[in-house]
């Protein structure tokens, strides 16, 4: 399980987590091929913190592995669904429901991309780990 902080970041409600925080998990990244990404510590621990509901630390564990992805791949469209997953779940968590619509429509699109060539998994992910995330965000209720 990854270490967290105590408690989820909320933008403007509580205070950021020290960068240094992630430093650990998302060094080393750059040059990596994107089964090497999928096995990394920082692709890993957005998972843990997803289901933990730390959608904010989700985002900041799988921003660099994104970085690290070669542009337009179905990996790199994967993540950024990913990513935009995060960001609605953390959005409905704070209560603004018209902008978690909005950013969910987007990681629809950017994961229909993904896995537009009808494979069933990337990167070690497959459609229905995806589905459960979703629905995930899809239940997540303010707090």
């Amino acid at each position: 399980m990854t270490p967290l902080p105590p408690e989820p970041h909320h933008p403007g409600r509580n205070a950021r987590p020290d960068e240094a925080f992630f430093a650990g998990l998302i060094a080393g990244l750059d040059g990596l091929a994107a089964d090497e990404l999928a096995q990394s510590p920082a692709f890993l621990a957005g998972f843990d913190a997803f289901a933990r509901r730390y959608y904010w630390e989700a985002h900041e564990f799988w921003e660099p592995v994104w970085a690290a992805l070669p542009p337009a791949s179905a990996e790199r469209h994967l993540l950024r669904g990913l990513i935009q997953l995060a960001n609605a779940g953390l959005k409905r968590r704070m209560g603004r429901e018209g902008a978690a619509r909005r950013i969910l429509a987007l990681a629809e699109a950017a994961l229909r991309e993904a896995y537009s060539s009808g494979r069933e998994s990337l990167m070690g992910v497959s459609v229905g780990q995806v589905s459960a995330l979703r629905e995930q965000v899809q239940t997540e209720c303010a707090v």
